[in-house]
Order: C-alpha cells, then sequence, then structure tokens
C-alpha cells in the first residue's frame, strides 16, 4: 500500500510540475503583463524597472523555477484587471464553486444510482423505458439550455426560486456558505439541478450496465441455486460489485463538475470560480487563468489519487497484483 501511495503521489507531481509549465507559457505567449499593468503611455524606463521588479529580465527556466516555487505556495501575483491578490480572488470564489459541485454531485449519486438500479432489475418496465428516455435527453441537451429552460418555467413563469446569485450566505471565519440559510438553499437549487442533470443521466446509465453485467455472472448464478432472496442477492452481492467501477466515475465526475461549471456560473451568476475565469478570459486576465488551471489540475490529481486509494482498499485483485509486483 505505502508503495502504491508512493507512485502516485510521484505521477500526481509529475503531472502538476507540466500543468504549471503549460500555466507559465501563458505569461510568455498571451499578452505582456507589463503593458497591462503599466497601459500604452508607460515610458520605456517604467517597462523596464518593472520587468526588473517582477524578474521578468530573468533566463526562461530562472523564471519558471520561481514561478514554481510561488504557485507551491499559492501564489500567483496581482489580477490585471482588479489589481488584487490572486489567491484573495480564487479564495473568495471557491467555497462557491465547490458548494454548487458538492450538491450537484450528491443530488447526481442519490438520484442516479437509484434509477439506473431500477432500470437494470425491472428491464423492458415502462418506468425503466422512461428514465432511459430521459437519460438520452440529460446527454443530449447543452448545460446552457438546460439552465435557460429551468430559468423560463420555475423562476419566470412560476416564480418558485430566483434566477441568478448566491443568496443570503453565513461566513465560517474565511470560508462562506448559503447551506446554513433557506435563502441560500433556494437559489442553490436551480443551478444545481442544471449541473447534475449530465451527472446523473451519466451514473444512470452506467450504473444499469455494470448492473447487468455483473448479474449475468456465474457467482450471482450459484448465488441464486443457494436460495438466496432477490433482495440479497440485488443489494448484497450484485450492487456492491457494481459500484466499484461507478465509485471511479463518481470521483473524477466530482473534479469535472468543479472544472466544468463555469457554463452554469454564467447562465445564473454564480459567484464562483467559472464566473471568474470567465471574465478572466474576457479581459487576458493572464494571472487569474494561470491560477485556475493549476488550482483545477490539483484538484483532479487529490481526487484522483483519493479513488485509486479507495479502489485499492475494495478491490483485492489490486492488492494481489501490488504484492506480486513487490
Amino acid at each position: 500500500m505505502f508503495a502504491f501511495i508512493l507512485r502516485r503521489l510521484f505521477q500526481a507531481a509529475i503531472v502538476m510540475v507540466a500543468v504549471a509549465f503549460i500555466a507559465f507559457m501563458l505569461f510568455q505567449y498571451v499578452g505582456d503583463p507589463v503593458v497591462f499593468l503599466l497601459g500604452q503611455d508607460a515610458t520605456p524606463q517604467q517597462i523596464a524597472q518593472l520587468r526588473r521588479d517582477l524578474g521578468l529580465d530573468q533566463p526562461f527556466f530562472v523564471q519558471f523555477w520561481h514561478f514554481l516555487i510561488n504557485a507551491a505556495q499559492g501564489e500567483f501575483g496581482l489580477s490585471l484587471r482588479q489589481g488584487a491578490k490572486v489567491s484573495r480572488l480564487i479564495g473568495e470564489r471557491f467555497p462557491a464553486t465547490l458548494e454548487l459541485a458538492l450538491v450537484a454531485a450528491a443530488l447526481a449519486v442519490v438520484i442516479g444510482i437509484p434509477m439506473g438500479v431500477y432500470a437494470a432489475l425491472r428491464r423492458g418496465t415502462f418506468m425503466s423505458q422512461v428514465f432511459l428516455t430521459l437519460s438520452l435527453l440529460g446527454v443530449s441537451l447543452p448545460t446552457f439550455l438546460i439552465g435557460i429552460l429551468l430559468i423560463l418555467v420555475f423562476a419566470v413563469i412560476l416564480g418558485w426560486a430566483p434566477s441568478f446569485g448566491r443568496g443570503e450566505v453565513t461566513r465560517l471565519g474565511w470560508w462562506s456558505t448559503g447551506l446554513m440559510t433557506r435563502d441560500g438553499w433556494v437559489h442553490i437549487i436551480l443551478p444545481a439541478i442544471t449541473l447534475a442533470i449530465f451527472q446523473l443521466t451519466l451514473i444512470m446509465r452506467l450504473v444499469r450496465a455494470e448492473m447487468l453485467e455483473v448479474l449475468r455472472t456465474d457467482y450471482i448464478k450459484f448465488a441464486r441455486a443457494r436460495g438466496l432472496t432477490d433482495r440479497a442477492i440485488h443489494f448484497g452481492h450484485a450492487l456492491k460489485n457494481t459500484l466499484v467501477p461507478v465509485m471511479t466515475i463518481i470521483g473524477l465526475q466530482l473534479g469535472t463538475l468543479i472544472a466544468f461549471s463555469i457554463i452554469t456560473e454564467t447562465v445564473f451568476q454564480w459567484p464562483g470560480m467559472g464566473l471568474l475565469f470567465i471574465q478572466a478570459v474576457t479581459f487576458a486576465d493572464i494571472p487569474v487563468m494561470a491560477a485556475y488551471l493549476c488550482l483545477i489540475a490539483l484538484i483532479f490529481v487529490i481526487i484522483n489519487l483519493v479513488v485509486d486509494m479507495l479502489y485499492f482498499a475494495v478491490d483485492p485483485r489490486l492488492r494481489v497484483s501490488d504484492a506480486r509486483g513487490h
């Protein structure tokens, strides 16, 4: 287990260095930060002085080394658009994005897994066909269209939920959350559903396919021959083995929800990192873009590492192969 974790950590470090290099190249080829900071009317002396102060007159690999050191400490300089520290801007927006992603992931898991199990165990029934049809719609419709339709129906026509913003939030130190207020829950429900629909349909179809595959295995037939009840077979044996590969997908989908919440946050004007990134792209705010890229990569690396460890813990075949490899 220890050797397995060391290998994964080494691979994660290589991935993060590669992502940091890509983020660093933004500073080299996407505009000149000195011109953004000083404006077009700056004198050559002012430009040269600021370059020295920022270390931009140093060799390429020296700059990259300093970028790595600062990135490891969570420092990416100042936002070219807002003039504030990028770490502070990310810190203010990250709770909103994480909160939205967690609520969406919870909806996708809590609804998607039972729907997938039902569609597998009740093949050919009317409700099973309805679930499959809805899953096709969920996969096919773009996220922005789903969000606009939800706003039209539940915010404009019915007036049940607000169409933008995060609502009332509660401060817990530097962390802010809307899940402790009724207004926060009212505001998060529509964007969370919008963000969850694609993941929900993906999980449902994956669970259904894996469940059908498991139900055809020999050990399930043996369990039936022993006289076990359908409940024990379906939920005590089949579902448990079905969730082993599904667990990997669910873990990675959490990272996907955080990374690709950009469209949902833009549609609902949700004050998270996705909206911040869109604004950064619009104004070529390179430090914010680089910080967002590194943070998303770090989230994926951490989630992937945790999923690998859980997979290693629940699947004895991996432990056996790892022991044989050593």
